[in-house]
């Protein structure tokens, strides 16, 4: 089998990749992740993640390279990584009682496959106060999360629900697919 190879430095990816029991190296991709002017959400995470997949490529030609990218959306407004205290406050106000669509893709190259594939979930908040928002920030400090939460935490009692076909999509990396991609690339799961 050819060596398989995750384009990200995302530990939450290599964790959820880790679930899959397969050998794999992380490699850093190298990619920057503007937005481009009238870009949607899914199509950034798509492109995104098949940039991060073919960096990887041009390096290991001879490998599977996983690319995944994640974009949260509320409305029109895109949810970034907050990165400091402040902003994450600020997103949580934003979403509280709204929903949040997060797209999360994946890519799959080598072996003559190129797979792609956008996962959609959709969060509903429930209805946030100040002090609620201020503790949950101070307690988990989600920084480097998009939406400002983690689900796999603490992050799970913001919510009313979530609907998805995959929850580890949210996480960052959609698992169901990848299992089925990497299927096709002949690799025995489980």
């Amino acid at each position: 089998m050819p060596q398989l190879i995750l384009a990200s430095t995302s530990p939450y990816r290599r964790a959820l990749l880790t679930r899959l029991g397969v050998e794999f190296e992380a490699v850093a991709p190298g990619v920057g992740e503007q937005h481009l002017p009238g870009e949607s959400a899914a199509d950034r995470a798509l492109r995104l993640a098949s940039a991060k997949a073919q960096a990887v490529s041009v390096r290991y030609p001879a490998a599977l390279v996983i690319g995944s990218d994640q974009v949260a959306a509320c409305g029109s407004d895109i949810l970034d990584k907050p990165g400091t205290a402040a902003r994450c406050r600020e997103q949580l106000g934003r979403v509280s009682g709204r929903s949040a669509h997060f797209y999360t893709a994946g890519v799959l190259l080598g072996a003559g496959l190129h797979l792609a594939h956008v996962d959609t979930t959709t969060v509903v908040f429930r209805k946030l106060s100040p002090g609620e928002i201020d503790r949950y920030v101070a307690r988990e400090q989600p920084f480097d999360c998009a939406g400002g939460f983690r689900a796999e935490a603490l992050g799970v009692a913001l919510f009313d629900c979530i609907e998805s076909q995959d929850p580890t999509a949210l996480i960052g990396l959609p698992l169901i697919w990848l299992a089925g991609a990497l299927r096709a690339a002949g690799l025995q799961l489980p």
